[in-house]
């Protein structure tokens, strides 16, 4: 589940999707970096990049094949470090 939790996400152009968190967070992000790589491919028919939805999860997809993962979102239109969002977690080399 995620950290914080997405509540609203709409497509737009330039492969752009705004997103609302239940923090009050929002705004876009700029994912034209996958566009038309494997199986972002399908984003080319801009109606399949605009019907994104949430999934029941909580992830930001646009079918079975592709969803992003909601607290990656976050990250990217927050600035905010992983260790700011996930206070506590430690990876191997932090002891």
């Amino acid at each position: 589940m995620p950290v914080v939790w997405p509540t609203d996400v709409e497509g737009r152009a330039g492969f752009r999707v705004w997103l609302r968190y239940a923090d009050g967070s929002e705004g876009e992000v700029d994912l034209s970096d996958l566009a038309g790589q494997g199986v972002f491919e399908a984003w080319t028919d801009a109606a399949v990049f605009e019907a994104v939805v949430i999934t029941p999860h909580g992830s930001i997809a646009w079918s079975d094949a592709i969803e992003l993962c909601p607290d990656a979102l976050y990250l990217e239109l927050t600035g905010t470090s992983v260790e700011e969002l996930m206070p506590g977690l430690s990876g191997p080399d932090d002891s």
